[in-house]
């Protein structure tokens, strides 16, 4: 699927965690600063799962922290923008409206996203962006199982898994888990971004 440039930012869009190769630079740190960004609410953090109707193991996993800093762990995924400077598969500056950019650049068709959302203390969100942080960008189709390995390292009581259904699943378990699903009828594509090349999986 393509989409025509309009005004904003335009975002070159490949595949998920089992998709091509992308360039491995990562940001200057000084931008990674500059870009910094915290709304100043309460800490939390989103685990993000793609789904495809019909399959049973799941597309991609991430996970955003929303501590000192939010923080997206998009491990091998494919999600860029000029704005949003990637460490080893940390993305920064995550702004509401790079947040809706990320959901609506995998929602399409029979592509639909779960969101799962848990208030955590802040020493948690700490710990979290200090492990993604030190990973280092992972390796093509391991996105669940890092993703729930590091979850684990952090205390939470979850499955490790290379599927994203089954880390999805464990993760909903949790108690004050809110989830929310998110087709074409209902993702926000008021972010401002243009997707410009065939869309993510």
């Amino acid at each position: 699927m393509f989409r025509p440039v309009a005004a904003g930012v335009a975002l070159a869009a490949l595949a998920a965690c089992g998709g091509a190769d992308l360039p491995a630079d990562d940001a200057p740190l000084a931008e990674v600063q500059r870009r910094a960004y915290s709304d100043g609410g309460a800490t939390q953090i989103k685990l993000f799962t793609v789904l495809r109707e019909g399959e049973t193991q799941g597309l991609h996993t991430a996970l955003l922290i929303d501590g000192q800093r939010r923080v997206l762990w998009d491990p091998a995924g494919s999600f860029s923008l000029p704005i949003v400077p990637e460490r080893g598969d940390v993305l920064h500056g995550i702004t509401p409206r790079v947040e809706l950019a990320y959901t609506d650049y995998h929602v399409r068709g029979d592509i639909e996203m779960t969101v799962q959302t848990l208030p955590v203390p802040p020493e948690t969100a700490a710990r979290l962006t200090g492990l993604v942080e030190a990973h280092g960008a992972a390796d093509k189709a391991t996105c669940a199982r890092e993703t729930s390995a590091i979850l684990r390292e952090a205390g939470f009581d979850l499955p490790q898994t290379w599927y994203p259904r089954v880390l999805m699943r464990g993760f909903g378990a949790l108690p004050g888990v809110a989830t929310v699903r998110i087709d074409e009828a209902t993702v926000d594509t008021s972010h401002g971004v243009t997707f410009v090349g065939p869309g993510a999986g």
